[in-house]
């Protein structure tokens, strides 16, 4: 019975923003704190843009379904705190300044609900139940569209970095060169054999040499993934040469029973440039200096 009573109390909230819609702007307005108005990051006209613009969009909802912020009245008022959440995130707000850009609201609608419900505490009681829960949501949901954003933008920089730290290098016409700097996984695997295995397409390059310089060190999983980028590389028709074994990798290799027989090594790139001139069937003759 109470559930049913609250929302029919709900309805007074679309009258109570129609006739106070100014005073609530600028109620909600001055009492944001200087952390959540940053006036460094948005304008005070922006600012006040997106509060009017959200009143008059939850008065358009309450005034169809009341305090049900999953009805379909409420679709636009989604829209514009998902459109708040993201240009924040974007912006460098903190998760907190956006929750209370909306928590804020509450006691500029307390306000004028305790001014119209006067003398009627059981109507009191139920617009500001119904006032709070429709608000909590509101908050809620711009939370989790302002997390998304930011996982997001987060994952879409991982993926950047992890493509600018597999460049592919052109060290002569058919031979291409991919330097590996740091520990390698599944994930970035993935991308270490599509740019190879581009590059290769693109190039028509015969040879490619893998340089594990920079890696750290080489266990089970990480000499599998430079299996499979061998594999890979072979498949599209190019010879692959490892260089960078250090003496401490190349006895890891060993006691780990290793397999990389097929596999030519060398110790360092320019020992296996010098390989790969050979397989392509380039000789270089020392000059000689005239006395």
């Amino acid at each position: 019975m109470s559930t049913i009573s609250v929302s029919t109390k709900s309805v007074k909230l679309p009258d109570i923003l129609a006739k106070h819609e100014d005073r609530i702007l600028s109620d909600w307005i001055q009492e944001m704190s200087a952390s959540v108005r940053r006036s460094d990051l948005i304008k005070e006209s922006d600012l006040r843009s997106q509060c009017a613009q959200l009143i008059r969009l939850l008065k358009q909802a309450t005034a169809n379904e009341g305090a049900n912020f999953q009805a379909p009245a409420f679709d636009r008022v989604r829209e514009s705190l998902g459109e708040i959440s993201r240009s924040r995130a974007q912006q460098g707000f903190k998760p907190s300044e956006t929750a209370k850009f909306v928590f804020s609201l509450k006691p500029a609608l307390f306000t004028q609900i305790q001014t119209e419900s006067a003398g009627n505490a059981e109507s009191l009681a139920a617009e500001l139940w119904s006032t709070t829960e429709l608000v909590d949501a509101m908050g809620l949901y711009t939370m989790e569209v302002f997390q998304k954003t930011r996982e997001d933008t987060i994952r879409r920089q991982q993926e950047e970095l992890l493509e600018l730290s597999t460049p592919v290098v052109k060290l002569w016409d058919g031979i291409l060169a991919l330097p590996i700097i740091g520990t390698l996984d599944s994930a970035r695997t993935q991308v270490v054999m599509e740019s190879l295995l581009q590059a290769i397409v693109q190039s028509n390059s015969r040879v490619a040499i893998i340089d594990i310089t920079g890696v750290p060190t080489v266990d089970t999983v990480v000499a599998q993934h430079l299996l499979k980028t061998v594999t890979a590389a072979r498949l599209m028709g190019a010879d692959c040469i490892i260089s960078g074994v250090r003496p401490q990798i190349a006895q890891t290799i060993v006691h780990l029973g290793i397999n990389l027989l097929d596999v030519t090594t060398k110790a360092t790139l320019a020992a296996a440039f010098a390989v790969a001139l050979q397989r392509l069937g380039v000789t270089f003759n020392r000059a000689t200096q005239k006395t």
